[in-house]
């Protein structure tokens, strides 16, 4: 399955610092996850992109996302290395694939775009064949025709577009991107309810217009965990020692750095904190962040005793759970400083 990170900052970032110089980079979490719950050690090789926004506004460019994606995995890819060197940018969002639904082309790697929004997902839509035409009958022809992959994640970036009220506006409020997500979700629900479906859908989504970031962490059950998602925040991320160990440091309390991510990118346990299933996350063009529960039929309150039992077999099976029992794993790859 598949594995995200998202960067938004105060300034800009280097972005070897998020793609490949970290001891635990989404590159390498590719080919070595060793915080995922999966015996297996599955890899994400079937390739993987990476999108950005020009940290200075030149209207002749215009205002959307750079993207890069290639089909090769991550780590093989020698022009990935050289362009993360030399490409500086304060919202970044990177995606590494191992397909489960659509086959392996350059139409199916995330991010998604449509004029000034990205768009990512890790997870599967269960039994998408069954409910993929219900979903492209909602869809108006302009968004319909803008779908290029056979994704179940790029057509729930198209139902994402028919929720909101411009899809091709200039600017968006955090208020409407988030509300469109929640619309998202239920409609997709509806269609599986329709079509008898039972097996859960693992919807962790991610949106941004550049300035607002909203990403969930959901699942279509009251019994299982959804696919892990952490953030961590501070003034600075930077290598602490020698062979790629980074860490968030808090100088203050700004927040300078916002980062959410499948698997945390560090091994200090105290610089992630887990996002809890089926609450989405969203952080204002102003860096303030808000966790907000999804409330439907599937929402377990906290107060609940069942809140505290969802099962991790559906995401562990499919290598989309992170441990939280790293604090063993910390001690042994941390170096002595």
């Amino acid at each position: 399955m598949c594995r995200l990170l998202i960067y938004k900052g105060t300034s800009p970032v280097q972005l070897s610092h998020l793609l490949t110089r970290p001891a635990h980079s989404i590159i390498n979490q590719a080919f070595d996850s060793r915080l995922r719950v999966d015996q297996r050690r599955p890899i994400n090789g079937d390739g993987f992109g990476v999108g950005w926004y020009d940290s200075v506004h030149d209207e002749e460019l215009g205002s959307q996302p750079c993207i890069f994606t290639s089909v090769t995995p991550a780590w093989n890819n020698i022009n990935l290395t050289r362009l993360a060197e030399k490409i500086k940018s304060p919202m970044v969002f990177a995606h590494v694939r191992a397909t489960t639904a659509g086959s392996l082309s350059l139409d199916n790697c995330h991010p998604f775009i449509y004029g000034k929004l990205m768009f990512m997902h890790n997870g599967s839509i269960e039994e998408f064949s069954k409910i993929k035409r219900r979903l492209q009958q909602e869809l108006p022809d302009e968004i319909f025709n803008v779908v290029y992959g056979n994704t179940d994640s790029e057509w729930s970036f198209a139902l994402f577009l028919s929720k909101l009220p411009r899809a091709n506006a200039d600017s968006f409020t955090h208020e409407e991107l988030r509300q469109a997500m929640l619309d998202t979700i239920a409609s997709l629900n509806q269609f599986a309810e329709e079509a008898n479906i039972t097996q859960p859908s693992l919807m962790n989504f991610c949106v941004t217009d550049g300035d607002s970031v909203v990403a969930t962490r959901y699942v279509s059950s009251r019994f299982d965990e959804a696919a892990s998602l952490w953030f961590s925040s501070g003034t600075t991320f930077s290598e602490y020692a020698e062979g790629g160990h980074y860490k968030m440091s808090k100088a203050d309390k700004r927040e300078n750095i916002i980062m959410i991510a499948s698997e945390p990118l560090t091994f200090e346990k105290a610089d992630w904190m887990e996002i809890k299933t089926n609450y989405m996350i969203v952080i204002t063009p102003k860096m303030n962040v808000l966790l907000i529960p999804i409330i439907d039929k599937f929402y377990v309150p906290p107060s609940d005793p069942a809140a505290q039992f969802r099962g991790i077999d559906l995401a562990a099976a499919k290598g989309l759970l992170a441990s939280r029992r790293n604090t063993k794993l910390q001690q042994e790859t941390e170096p002595d400083v």
